[in-house]
Formats: structure tokens, C-alpha cells, sequence
């Protein structure tokens, strides 16, 4: 009993610091990932903000802080820490295969008959 309960112990602890050291490993992944991100914006990148807020990138000039255009002539002052990605512009022409497809996938809705509240049961 007394070489299982020496071979306990380290198991125990390679048990528990393996996975908080990978996890740890990620974390500092993931955050040097998002410095990069944040230090590589430029003008006219589509963004948005921690708080879901969508905007382009008007002045990315300054080192702590950065300027978003949310809307037409309207441009707010952000921390650069607040950028959570990159957006994909999803905003692409539909082709005519697209629309016709669309078309197809139309269904018509059957309406029901109204109510008669006065009616006597």
C-alpha cells in the first residue's frame, strides 16, 4: 500500500498540470492572436466591436484608440482592445441561378378563416 500511495501523488499532479498548462497555452494563443488582429487594422476594414456593434474602420492612426464609422458620416471613438473581428463583407450580387432558386423556394401560405366572436355556441 505504501508504493501506491507514493505513486499517487504524481500521478495526481500530472493529472491536474497537464491540462491547466495546455489551457494556459491556448489562452495566450488566442490573446496573441487578437493583439495581432487589433495592431493590423487599417482604413475601410469591416469590424465588430466586443459589444456586436458593426462599423468600418475610419482612422486607425492613433496607438491606444481607433475610429469606426457606424453609419454614413457618423464616426465614434473606440479602444482598440474593443475590436473583436474582422467581418467578411457578405454583401455579394445575387446571380440569376440564385434568384430563380429563390423563386422556386416561394411557398404560398394558406389563410385561415376569421373568427366569428359574436356567434352564439
Amino acid at each position: 500500500m505504501g508504493s501506491l500511495g507514493n505513486l499517487m501523488f504524481p500521478l495526481l499532479l500530472v493529472l491536474l498540470a497537464v491540462p491547466l498548462f495546455l489551457s494556459a497555452r491556448k489562452q495566450k494563443r488566442a490573446m496573441a492572436e487578437q493583439q495581432q488582429l487589433q495592431n493590423s487594422l487599417q482604413p475601410g476594414d469591416k469590424v465588430m466591436t466586443t459589444s456586436g456593434l458593426y462599423g468600418t474602420v475610419a482612422d486607425a492612426s492613433h496607438d491606444t484608440t481607433i475610429d469606426i464609422e457606424i453609419s454614413e458620416g457618423v464616426v465614434t471613438r473606440w479602444l482598440r482592445a474593443a475590436i473583436r473581428e474582422k467581418v467578411v463583407d457578405t454583401d455579394e450580387a445575387v446571380t440569376e441561378t440564385d434568384a430563380d432558386e429563390a423563386e422556386e423556394q416561394v411557398t404560398t401560405a394558406q389563410v385561415a378563416e376569421p373568427l366569428d366572436h359574436n356567434a352564439k355556441k
